[in-house]
C-alpha cells in the first residue's frame, strides 16, 4: 500500500486572504514504511512574506524571488502524489492551500476524503493529549534537535514518524518480514522444511535404560512414553 505524507509552508493562515504556498514537502511510504523517496519544492508566492510567517519558517522574499511558481511544478507534484492516500498533520489546513493553488491554475482539486489526518488519529488513540507536531514528537521520543524552524520536507518526515507510531508501524514491519518469506516459497504460508535424516540421539545407553526403568516404575506399563511408534 503506497501512501504519501504531505506538508506545506505558507505566507499566512488563509488563502482567501491572499496567502500562498511557499514550500511543498512530500515523503513516500510503502506499507507504512518510508521508502526514502521524497519530493520538495520552494515556490515563488508572487507576494511578500509577512514577518510573522517568516519567524515561523525562516523563509523570506529574497530566497523565494527566483523560485518557480506553483503552476511550474504541478506536473511533478501530481506524478509524485499519484492516486495514493495523503497523510497530513492537520489536513484541513494543507488541503485548503493546495486546492486553492490547484484551482488557480485550472487543475482538479484533491478530495478531502483522500486525506488521512494524523491529528484525528491521535485524538482517537490518545484523547486529551496535545496534538501539535512538536508535542506528539516529544510524546513518542522523536528527535527534534534539527527543527529550529518549520520546513515542509522536515515536517513531512516528522509526520511520517508520528504516523508510524500511531498505526503501529513496528508491528507492520514484522508482518512485512513474514510476507517476504511467503513470497520466496510461493503463495500461502511458508512451508517448514524437514530434515532428510534424523539427528543422532544424544542419550547414552545407560541414560536410556535409566529412563525406561523410571517410566516402568513410576508411570506403569500403559504410560504413553512406554508405547512404541
Amino acid at each position: 500500500m503506497r501512501e504519501v505524507v504531505v506538508d506545506t509552508e505558507t505566507t499566512g493562515l488563509d488563502p482567501a486572504d491572499g496567502h500562498r504556498i511557499i514550500e511543498i514537502g512530500c515523503v513516500e511510504l510503502e506499507d507504512h514504511v518510508p521508502t526514502g523517496q521524497s519530493f520538495q519544492r520552494y515556490l515563488n508566492p508572487e507576494r511578500p512574506v509577512p514577518p510573522d510567517a517568516q519567524r515561523i519558517h525562516g523563509i523570506g522574499d529574497a530566497f523565494l524571488k527566483d523560485k518557480p511558481k506553483f503552476a511550474a511544478v504541478c506536473d511533478e507534484l501530481d506524478a509524485f502524489l499519484g492516486d495514493a492516500p495523503l497523510v497530513i498533520h492537520n489536513a484541513g489546513f494543507d488541503l485548503k492551500f493546495l486546492n486553492w493553488e490547484l484551482n488557480l491554475v485550472g487543475r482538479p482539486i484533491l478530495p478531502f476524503g483522500r486525506a488521512i489526518d494524523t491529528i484525528e488519529i491521535a485524538k482517537s488513540k490518545i484523547p486529551g493529549a496535545r496534538y501539535s507536531l512538536d508535542e506528539l514528537c516529544k510524546r513518542f521520543g522523536i528527535d527534534l534537535s534539527t527543527r529550529s524552524k518549520h520546513g515542509a520536507l522536515l515536517d513531512a518526515e516528522l509526520t511520517a514518524r508520528i504516523y508510524l507510531e500511531l498505526v503501529g508501524g513496528r508491528q507492520t514491519q514484522m508482518k512485512l518480514g513474514m510476507s517476504a518469506a511467503t513470497r520466496e516459497t510461493g503463495s500461502g504460508p511458508a512451508r517448514v522444511r524437514q530434515r532428510p535424516h534424523a539427528l543422532p540421539s544424544r542419550l547414552s545407553e545407560a541414560e536410556r535404560e535409566a529412563h525406561a526403568a523410571f517410566v516402568a516404575k513410576e508411570l506403569g506399563p500403559d504410560a504413553l512414553w512406554g508405547r512404541g511408534g
